[in-house]
């Protein structure tokens, strides 16, 4: 059994209706997502298997360094990765992610060219959605060519326009779309 912690941000309205997950299975392999928060998850969900330390240990580390990136003190995440999903092009696509600096973006035709296809900007789309570890590979720096939030699968750009935010990287006066 894999244990989530949901970090959300409450505000003047309430309890925040989406949350960011974290978790890890018993490979320890952290998975993070953005997901509508389940009215029962409040801290952590229990595991029943004691030999889950490792992978309890690395979402506990994940969820923290998330907070502090949340806070504004983290630039940078230590937590182990081992992404064992994806094609070989989605992994190259998630390594050319996480060379994108804190504070600055990339549009989705550099990504394609730095993962070895320059044509594949859809692709690039498509690895970005099935990112197993969102944030801590930032596919939320990935930006239209014009400079537009595009992606993010098209509903919830309003969350990469307030992570761009966070950066100090938010594009000028930014156009949100739900396209690639």
């Amino acid at each position: 059994m894999t244990e989530v912690h949901w970090l959300s941000e409450d505000d003047e309205n309430g309890p925040a209706a989406e949350a960011v997950g974290v978790s890890a299975a018993d490979t320890g392999a952290p998975a993070v997502s953005a997901a509508d928060k389940p009215d029962a998850a409040d801290g952590a969900v229990e595991v029943d298997d004691p030999d889950l330390s490792r992978a309890r240990a690395i979402a506990l580390w994940a969820a923290r360094e998330l907070m502090e990136y949340a806070l504004g003190e983290r630039t940078t995440f230590t937590v182990p990765l081992a992404p064992t999903a994806g094609t070989p092009f989605q992994q190259r696509v998630w390594a050319a992610l996480r060379e994108i600096p804190y504070g600055e973006t990339r549009t989705y035709a550099e990504i394609a060219a730095a993962a070895g296809n320059p044509r594949a900007v859809r692709a690039v789309g498509q690895a970005n959605r099935a990112n197993p570890v969102a944030v801590i590979i930032p596919c939320h720096r990935v930006i239209g060519a014009r400079g537009d939030l595009v992606g993010y699968d098209g509903k919830r750009v309003h969350i990469k326009a307030r992570l761009l935010a966070l950066e100090g990287a938010l594009p000028g006066e930014a156009a949100v779309s739900g396209g690639v």
